[in-house]
């Protein structure tokens, strides 16, 4: 991926408010990771490096990584299950909308609804948090297939790979601001 610099909203002229009203949702429903970020400064990097999509990206998952199981495990539960209830009811936020959608997970047949059910409960049961994947460039067969392979990983792996998911989820998300 290539680097990408706001071209509008540039974090180093940001007042802190501003600074979470626009990078706040990057990660779902946890504004506090971008607070955190904001409340830890700068860093080493220069202001052109924290211009990028990229730059914030590694401030932000230095919080997420820093931030303890508790945090990590708040942060993968506001994660909603893939072609779940809200999905259907239409509660899902604006990008995970959108993601979902641009996997084709609002087309499923009836038996992959009742798979992405079925295992969407399963995977809850076993891990205590969703499924997250970064559908982003897949197509619903393929996550169910990716799906139904995790289900069965042991719970650091999948704690692991859930968080490097999320982590890839905030940074295409982050590449989609100006």
């Amino acid at each position: 991926m290539e680097t990408h610099a706001f071209a509008v909203n540039q974090p180093s002229r940001m007042a802190r408010d501003e600074f979470v009203r626009v990078f706040g949702g990057v990660y779902e429903h946890s504004p506090w990771i971008a607070e955190t970020a904001w409340e830890l400064g700068p860093g080493p990097e220069t202001d052109a490096a924290r211009d990028t999509a990229e730059g914030i990206h590694r401030a932000f998952r230095t919080v997420v990584d820093e931030a303890g199981r508790e945090k990590q495990l708040a942060l993968l539960r506001a994660h909603p299950d893939l072609a779940g209830k809200l999905a259907i009811a239409g509660e899902l936020t604006a990008a995970s909308n959108a993601e979902q959608a641009g996997a084709d997970l609002g087309n499923c047949t009836p038996d992959e609804f009742e798979a992405f059910g079925s295992l969407n409960e399963a995977y809850k049961d076993k891990f205590g948090f969703p499924f997250i994947l970064a559908v982003r460039g897949f197509h619903r067969t393929e996550i169910l297939e990716i799906f139904r392979e995790r289900v069965n990983n042991d719970p650091e792996t999948e704690l692991a790979t859930a968080l490097e998911q999320v982590h890839r989820i905030a940074l295409l998300r982050l590449c989609d601001i100006e």
